[in-house]
């Protein structure tokens, strides 16, 4: 679901450039988190992961909702997630080759994190088109962002475009092209790919859970760190760092982590001309939406877009119930 105020959001909701479908194809995973019809209105082909709760194997975004894994998490179940395997991208880049892209960008969440990245590198020696395979170093909408700004690329929708013709002069260009056989020009893979990795990099991610027992079972944090919030009965505020998952600090209550988490975003977009900030949350729309108002009114004029969405089903497999995550990005 998307909530809360957005400005100027056309990263999500923008048009791409009249004309032509683009030539370069974008696809990534469901660890983007993609706000609905985000997808479909870019052409962003998404391979799902799947989510295993007590052996009963479901895809993300078909067969198991937000409020299902929050329920199975919240009583205990066993979850675990498991990656695409090669077949899977191989039959989306086929996909993305009928429909007429020359290349293709697959974008996905960081390779520390999983092995999905790798399964994209070997479908896409056997893709029909060449593939760029970018690891993001990140997840959620951290990753959503470059899939979109990839998208935007592609489409040739990168800054204010230009009235398309209509009338006589259109129908002229339309014959030329026809008789010539001239495709619009457009970027190239190696383009948006370039463009896909700057939003990555650019993006910091922070997040709080109840319990770093999930993250420390899935193996995305160590025991040592993991031993933290244990301690003292300490929480500690996680980040990703350089694709994986960190302590950033220690936090004696809930409520004092949260107004870290907050606290730590605003000093972040304050370092910035403009920024984008998403909100991730897990079964609490209204603490996400509440969470987002307020940093986008201490964060003031630089915040162009502001999303509030829930966490992806595997992001929240391994982060468990509670989980709130703030993204910081590039306008």
């Amino acid at each position: 679901m998307t909530a809360g105020p957005t400005r100027d959001s056309s990263a999500v909701t923008g048009r791409a450039r009249p004309g032509a479908r683009p030539t370069v194809a974008v696809v990534t995973d469901s660890t983007a988190s993609l706000p609905p019809g985000a997808a479909e209105r870019w052409g962003i082909g998404v391979v799902p992961l799947d989510v295993v709760v007590d052996g009963v194997r479901h895809v993300e975004g078909v067969d198991l909702s937000p409020a299902e894994l929050l329920d199975a998490l919240t009583h205990n179940a066993r979850v675990t997630t498991s990656q695409p395997p090669p077949a899977a991208f191989a039959a989306a880049y086929a996909r993305a080759a009928a429909a007429g892209a020359r290349e293709i960008v697959s974008v996905h969440l960081s390779g520390e994190l999983s092995g999905t990245v790798r399964a994209a590198r070997l479908a896409a020696a056997t893709s029909p088109v060449p593939v760029h395979v970018v690891d993001s170093r990140v997840v959620g909408m951290a990753l959503g962002f470059a899939v979109l700004d990839a998208a935007r690329c592609a489409a040739g929708a990168d800054g204010p475009q230009p009235t398309p013709p209509t009338g006589p002069l259109a129908a002229a260009r339309s014959w030329w092209r026809a008789r010539r056989h001239v495709e619009p020009s457009g970027p190239d893979a190696a383009t948006v790919a370039a463009r896909a990795a700057a939003t990555a990099a650019s993006t910091r991610v922070w997040f709080l859970v109840e319990s770093v027992d999930h993250l420390r079972r899935g193996g995305r944090l160590s025991a040592p760190a993991a031993a933290i919030g244990t301690v003292l009965g300490l929480r500690p505020l996680l980040a990703l760092r350089d694709g994986s998952v960190v302590v950033q600090e220690k936090v004696r209550t809930r409520r004092a982590a949260r107004d870290r988490l907050e606290s730590v975003a605003v000093a972040e977009a304050a370092t910035r001309p403009a920024v984008r900030i998403a909100v991730h949350h897990l079964g609490q729309p209204d603490l996400g939406t509440s969470i987002a108002s307020q940093v986008a009114a201490w964060a003031g004029d630089r915040v162009s877009e502001l999303v509030v969405c829930e966490s992806s089903a595997v992001l929240a497999a391994h982060a468990g119930p509670g989980l709130l995550a703030i993204v910081v990005a590039d306008a």
